[in-house]
């Protein structure tokens, strides 16, 4: 028996000795800003709710960490007038109400109001511009707001597209004919599709989308129509294709998709907040104010 034990022991040895530690050098980079700076109008409301979130970039292996110490982060609002010049300026300052979070709202310390009307942004044509200034580099993205169209309506098929665990909904809305319309519809649980009226332009359309889910009875689903002009259209589009709908596209931003934030802080023309000469300093995210409808529906 000792004998025995003996020569397990020798074998657990022998084995332990012949595992390697691998050290996987994995590529570290200075982090970047990542803004998410989605604004939807809800035109019956009277004031936009407006966030901007921002975190940064961190390792492949470390946590996404929010932006808690930006010097400034404002709005300016340049309304335009029918030559497209500026004929008025205003400005929205924001800050964190609630400290760590990351999340930049309307600072209510100001004497005047900071708060976003959303008459102002539906009557007026407004050039918005978000600036945030933060570890001494200054950054800006410019938008402006974009209208969407109702949801006709939802319903739930019995459709299956993979597998039996599944849950169709069926989308009708009518598209508008007056111009070429980009749209982003907002599934829930991290899940959007971004769509054009290329092949639907002023007509009624109806569509499926399956969810990789069978929900409880009682389960409410809630789907968002958003307004996308192309730009931002085309942003959402490839997020969505790289991230496959998982935790949402603000949550893991892929740093090869581009947005409209731009590092201006070596430019000395508001008007050009593209960066092209300097295009290996770019921050990630994106800024858009748009109209968006809701519908819900209940699973039975």
């Amino acid at each position: 028996m000792r004998k025995r034990l003996f020569l397990l022991g020798i074998m657990w040895v022998a084995l332990v000795g012949c595992e390697d530690v691998i050290e996987v050098e994995v590529p570290v980079e200075e982090p970047r800003l990542v803004v998410d700076g989605l604004l939807r109008v809800d035109t019956t409301q009277t004031y936009v709710p407006v966030e901007v979130r921002l975190t940064q970039t961190a390792g492949f292996f470390d946590e996404i960490q929010p932006v808690t110490d930006a010097d400034q982060v404002i709005i300016i609002l340049q309304t335009l007038d029918e030559d497209g010049l500026p004929a008025d300026t205003g400005t929205r300052s924001l800050t964190q109400l609630e400290e760590g979070s990351g999340v930049y709202v309307p600072d209510p310390s100001f004497d005047a109001d900071q708060r976003l009307l959303v008459s102002t942004v539906v009557e007026n044509d407004i050039l918005f511009t978000l600036v945030v200034s933060w570890r001494g580099r200054r950054y800006a993205a410019q938008t402006k707001y974009v209208t969407s169209v109702p949801i006709d309506e939802l319903r739930l098929g019995d459709g299956t597209l993979f597998g039996e665990d599944e849950t169709e909904l069926i989308v009708r809305f009518t598209d508008n004919p007056d111009r070429d319309n980009f749209y982003v519809f907002d599934f829930g649980f991290g899940n959007f599709l971004a769509s054009e009226d290329t092949f639907y332009k002023g007509q009624e359309f109806e569509f499926s989308y399956f969810y990789d889910e069978d929900f409880e009875p009682g389960t409410e689903l809630e789907v968002g129509l958003l307004g996308a002009d192309r730009t931002f259209f085309n942003y959402m589009d490839l997020l969505i294709e790289q991230t496959e709908g998982q935790q949402g596209p603000f949550q893991t931003p892929v740093a090869t998709v581009r947005g409209n934030v731009f590092d201006v802080t070596d430019l000395d023309n508001i008007e050009n907040v593209d960066n092209a000469a300097q295009p290996e300093v770019f921050p990630l995210g994106y800024f858009a104010i748009v109209q968006e409808f809701t519908e819900r529906i209940t699973i039975e």
